[in-house]
């Protein structure tokens, strides 16, 4: 095993200190919460009755006696996104998988899954970040009947993942395999997509025309095939060992993705306490693999919602990842992959080239991933080397990774990438902290510095954008778009009209303290700017013309005003009253009163709440 790069080392180490506390404490509850043998068995006569009544005969004796392993299903299946339609016929296969296996499996609850690429631009992508952490509420209950020995978790898409992994980690003595459904084949070119886009932005395609296209592009079952949050989510999984090898991006309904849904449950069925290879969830993330996320993430150049996700991931296990973790370990890990929106290719292509096998085995080669770390396959992260393969009798076979990418367009080796480092950037300065991903972004779009033009509304930039107020040198300001705010809704609608201002030469940039969708590009963009505007971040005393510098080199977001003059300022308010009721955001103002900074992951649980001066 190559000796591990000391940057990767350096940052392990500070985590792990910094985390002691928290983490021992976790570790304790867990281990509290393992006790000994199944929990059903503790269960009254007439609790555990209740638990199999719906049984079969066969699963019901089973159950009765208890000796056979439980599986909890804990499913985001619905039929409107495209990611977890699959999902409809996965408790059938895991439910025979598992009686196969000596086992038995029951569908312990379902969670919201909803889709940000429906609600984009509307009032319900407001309650979407938020969606993570009733996610995780969801995965509490399903698994409160205390009847299971391991669980199965069914989620593809942006929120839902993150949102399972801290109800899994809450679960954290229980073994836990995640189960992926597979992307979409290949639609339209991403390149054609994206330049309808940017057509109908300027008036010059019609309605009908984007529609044609953009149905041409999302067109079957399966994930989306941009590199978004979703296909970043599952490469966090399989980086993090909680995928079997090889089972991202296989797609849907095919002999493959069956026989890898199967083997998921047989292997939940073996790694249970009642075995002897137990490997529950809260051991197998740890500081090390937490790392080995951000690198993958790194790596693949994936979405900027993952800097909130991971570290409320990593909190919900009792580690504390600092956004100055991801910024150390982006100058090390190099960028392998080119996948839109970094690249006009898409995710069957990655995985064509060799995938995250691939991948994974040049990092660990370059001692930029910890391969000593437990995973759901076994001890070492090795085992991620492998693709998966159908063996002759319908089961599934894990057969060595190329040594070469199939495409050195798409993915690459540490030796050649196409770039030194990992393209994301912390931003601090007078304005706040913040992050921007340069990826996709050209060098010569790296540093820009021209006057502000302020925004309480995504709306009213494309108002502005059409009275032709924005043809010019400009850093967009959209404000007031932080979790306390509104829900920290994405911003991707602004994309292509971004796009189009620097498409015409302008030096064009966006600063907010929203997101943007998984999906943003080429325009340089500071975002999750914290303290957040409505708790009186300095985002609110800005002025329409204060000119602002984002220099990605040198991690500043400044604005050239003097510092007593910008402090000295009142504070710009919002009205947010049309942000607090409509589509059920009333029933989310627990959420905003009490959500954390962006900067410590936009969590409800995990971080403590913004205190406005």
């Amino acid at each position: 095993m190559p000796s591990l790069h000391p940057v990767i080392a350096n940052v392990t180490g500070r985590i792990r200190a910094r985390s002691h506390d928290g983490r021992s404490a976790y570790l304790a509850r867990i281990d509290a919460a393992a006790g000994h043998g199944p929990h059903r068995m503790t269960l009254s006569c007439g609790n555990l009755a209740h638990g199999f009544a719906a049984c079969g005969p066969a699963d019901k004796a089973a159950l009765r006696e208890g000796r056979a392993p439980n599986l909890g299903i804990v499913t985001a299946y619905n039929d409107m996104l495209s990611a977890h339609q699959p999902f409809e016929r996965f408790p059938f296969l895991i439910k025979n998988a598992a009686r196969n296996a000596g086992a038995t499996a029951q569908v312990a609850g379902g969670v919201p899954a909803m889709c940000d690429g429906v609600t984009q631009g509307r009032a319900g992508m407001e309650m979407s970040l938020f969606s993570r952490d009733v996610i995780a509420l969801s995965t509490a209950v399903a698994l409160s009947h205390d009847m299971f020995d391991a669980a199965l978790y069914l989620g593809v898409c942006d929120k839902i993942v993150p949102g399972l992994m801290i109800g899994a980690l809450t679960f954290g003595h229980l073994p836990a395999v995640f189960v992926p459904a597979g992307p979409m084949p290949s639609g339209i070119p991403n390149d054609e997509k994206s330049r309808v886009r940017q057509r109908y932005a300027e008036g010059k395609a019609t309605r009908d025309e984007l529609l044609e296209a953009e149905a041409a592009s999302y067109h079957a079952p399966g994930t989306c095939t941009f590199y978004g949050t979703a296909n970043s989510n599952q490469m966090l999984m399989e980086v993090m060992g909680l995928h079997l090898p090889g089972a991202s991006f296989v797609n849907p309904d095919t002999p493959l993705r069956d026989a890898l849904t199967a083997e998921a449950t047989r292997r939940a069925a073996a790694i249970t306490a009642l075995g002897d290879d137990y490997r529950p969830i809260g051991r197998i993330i740890d500081e090390r693999s937490i790392v080995n996320g951000v690198v993958g993430l790194l790596a693949t150049g994936g979405s900027t919602n993952l800097l909130l996700h991971i570290v409320a991931i990593a909190a919900a296990a009792g580690i504390s990842l600092e956004l100055e973790d991801f910024d150390a370990l982006s100058s090390v890990v190099p960028l392998l992959a080119r996948v839109y929106p970094n690249g006009s290719a898409d995710v069957n292509h990655f995985h064509a080239a060799g995938g995250l096998a691939f991948m994974i085995g040049e990092l660990l080669d370059a001692g930029l991933l910890h391969g000593d770390v437990e995973t759901i396959a076994g001890p070492g992260l090795d085992r991620y080397r492998a693709e998966a393969r159908l063996d002759g009798a319908g089961g599934v076979a894990f057969v060595p990774s190329a040594v070469e990418s199939a495409d050195d367009a798409v993915l690459r080796p540490v030796a050649t990438p196409f770039s030194a480092d990992g393209g994301l950037r912390v931003l601090r300065g007078n304005l706040g902290t913040g992050a921007i991903k340069v990826s996709a972004v050209p060098d010569d779009r790296r540093f820009i510095e021209a006057p502000c033009r302020i925004f309480s509304e995504q709306a009213e930039v494309k108002q502005a954008f059409e009275r032709g107020e924005l043809d010019r040198d400009v850093v967009v300001v959209v404000r007031f778009q932080g979790p306390q705010a509104n829900g920290m809704p994405e911003l991707h609608q602004l994309t292509p009209t971004l796009t189009v201002l620097q498409k015409r030469g302008h030096r064009v940039a966006l600063v907010t303290d929203g997101r943007m969708s998984g999906a943003s590009g080429q325009v340089p963009a500071a975002i999750h700017v914290s303290p957040e505007a409505a708790c009186g971040g300095p985002l609110a005393r800005l002025r329409d013309g204060d000119v602002i510098r984002l220099d990605t080199a040198n991690g500043q977001l400044v604005a050239l005003v003097d510092d007593d003059e910008l402090a000295a300022r009142p504070l710009a308010a919002a009205d947010l009253s049309a942000h607090q009721h409509g589509l059920g955001r009333e029933l989310f103002a627990l959420f905003r009163n009490v959500v954390g900074p962006a900067d410590r992951g936009a969590s409800a649980f995990h971080a403590p709440n913004e205190v406005q001066p």
